[in-house]
């Protein structure tokens, strides 16, 4: 039988009217703007008029990607869906898309087959223009800082120490490096500058980590943009910027309600990449959703060396949030890619190369499990061409390890194709659990980075280039070693080598450059060929997709 695609399921599903889900999830209507039927905004002031109890926080995360997929969008749709049906009262937190991977390798990011979030071409595509926000504030910053160069320079900062970047939310690797300014004093001081993909941008991750508009101007202002001649710190602040960039992103900082297709409400809001920063939706989202349901299901991205451990160990710590159970996604497919099958042969049983793929999936459980001391499941997100004997060996290592194991069919059959996996996660949130951080603030900046790659990578230790060795000293004189680390890494293995599959042994990581995201209050940490920028790939999804004589969108995912 010919499967419907994502985008077919998605535009045949009746809507039900946005002021509808906001009702049931019982949403005031004072606190509702609607943008068109199917979306719209919350105000912030329900975060601090609702004194309800908070519900309890369950992180969807996965094994490391393969380019087979895993699917962990559409288990935490679908898982939400499922619990829906056992009768809970559940809200689901995600990330937007960026317009980068929609048209890049990626596709779209809003769940998929009838596990989805609706109106997935709108939340795809420009949505409420939250990223159009965020990169016109980055733009802002960027023109006041050349401006200001421009106009006398007063603050002696140093065009060669110039640290902030544009932004455009496309992935285009022409303008990874430029030259501007040219053509005479006119048009500015020439100067070597680059371009960021809209969510690697800082502004990103301070608008997902801010607490309310006064954090938002505060750590807008903390922004450091460049140096000095003398090397002293040049911040938004002291180029009167913050409180322009807080208007730009005074409606962005609201977060988004939708629906699934089963019309469990949706809030999604910010989308920080996991492989470049910290790859959460916004605390505020999470917050609002912690006030509407006794159960939130929220995502992190990429797998759960990445994006668990910024979870975890950033957006936890910084919000003071406590998840009750985590979900760990792994298909039988992308085992056996990490135990060598080749991608063209995964549709035939091969027990050995599951066996071998295994590890990468038992580590990412112990790591939840041991060293961040939380409940665990592991959510086998089903393809048809999956045998019984492949599934009995994922359940059987995972019981050695004291783990359960729940088929998710959320893609073919919705929420009730979630409720064995909502069920087990529903026990898993009564088990007390002991949850801590994988490092210690206090420790210096090395010492938290060997934490991560010797606890989380399995790795031998971290090395430091001179380079960043030199900017780990300069960040401890500058009083930023006691920030958590945000490290960027390839998300295709535990490692900083993107070809280590499964569960490497014996390797280093490198950290060749350390800058502060004082905004943001991390240090982000780049490991391998880590691109801000990517690139499209030879034949770009955006190839694909078309719109008919009636404005009906085809293609997208």
């Amino acid at each position: 039988m010919g499967y419907k695609s994502d985008i077919e399921i998605a535009q045949e599903t009746v809507m039900e009217p946005v002021s509808r889900i906001a009702e049931e999830a019982g949403i005031e209507e004072r606190y509702v703007e609607q943008y068109g039927r199917y979306k719209a905004k919350l105000d912030y002031n329900l975060l601090k008029e609702n004194n309800a109890p908070d519900g309890k926080l369950i992180l969807v995360t996965a094994i490391t990607p393969t380019p087979a997929g895993e699917g962990k969008t559409t288990t935490t749709v679908g898982l939400a869906d499922g619990m829906k049906k056992i009768g809970k009262n559940v809200v689901v937190a995600l990330r937007e898309p960026s317009l980068g991977p929609v048209f890049g390798v990626k596709g779209g990011a809003a769940g998929g087959g009838y596990a989805q979030v609706v109106p997935m071409e709108d939340i795809n595509l420009h949505f409420t223009g939250d990223m159009h926000a965020i990169g016109a504030a980055n733009n802002l910053l960027a023109a006041m800082l050349d401006n200001h160069i421009y106009q006398g320079n007063r603050l002696n900062i140093d065009p060669r120490r110039i640290t902030w970047k544009r932004c455009v939310d496309m992935n285009d690797r022409q303008l990874r490096f430029v030259t501007d300014g040219l053509g005479g004093r006119i048009n500015g001081v020439p100067r070597e500058d680059g371009y960021d993909i809209t969510v690697a941008s800082e502004i990103m991750a301070v608008l997902c980590l801010a607490s309310d508009i006064t954090d938002l101007k505060n750590r807008l202002s903390r922004i450091i943009v460049g140096y000095t001649y003398q090397e002293e710190p040049v911040t938004a602040g002291d180029l009167n910027a913050a409180g322009a960039m807080t208007a730009l992103l005074k409606d962005a900082l609201k977060p988004n309600l939708v629906q699934t297709l089963e019309h469990t409400p949706a809030i999604v809001h910010g989308g920080p990449f996991a492989n470049i920063a910290h790859g959460c939706n916004s605390v505020m989202a999470t917050r609002m959703a912690l006030k509407l349901g006794d159960y939130v299901v929220t995502e992190a991205g990429f797998g759960a060396d990445l994006g668990a451990e910024k979870f975890l160990d950033i957006k936890c710590r910084m919000a003071e949030l406590a998840p009750s159970a985590v979900v760990m996604v792994a298909t039988v497919r992308a085992l056996k890619m990490h135990g060598g099958a080749a991608k063209t042969a995964l549709g035939e049983e091969n027990l050995e190369a599951l066996e071998k793929g295994m590890p990468n999936l038992l580590q990412h459980v112990s790591n939840i499990r041991d060293v961040y001391h939380l409940p665990c499941v592991v959510a086998v997100n089903a393809f048809p061409t999956d045998t019984e004997a492949e599934l009995k060996l994922v359940e059987e290592r995972c019981r050695e390890l004291g783990v359960r194991v729940a088929l998710s069919e959320v893609w073919a059959k919705g929420g009730e194709g979630g409720v064995a996996l909502a069920e087990e996660v529903v026990r898993l949130c009564e088990e007390k659990n002991a949850f801590a951080q994988s490092y210690d603030l206090d420790l210096t900046i090395e010492e938290k980075l060997d934490a991560i790659v010797k606890k989380i990578y399995h790795g031998d230790g971290v090395v430091l280039t001179p380079a960043a060795k030199k900017q780990a000293d300069k960040l401890a004189k500058l009083g930023f070693d006691k920030c958590p680390i945000c490290v960027a890494k390839t998300q295709y293995s535990f490692s900083d080598d993107a070809a280590l599959l499964g569960a490497p042994k014996g390797f280093t990581v490198t950290v060749r450059n350390l800058k502060i995201s004082a905004g943001a209050g991390f240090i982000v940490a780049l490991t391998g060929d880590i691109m801000t920028m990517p690139g499209l790939p030879k034949a770009p999804a955006a190839e694909k997709i078309d719109v008919d004589e009636n404005g009906k969108i085809s293609g997208l995912f």
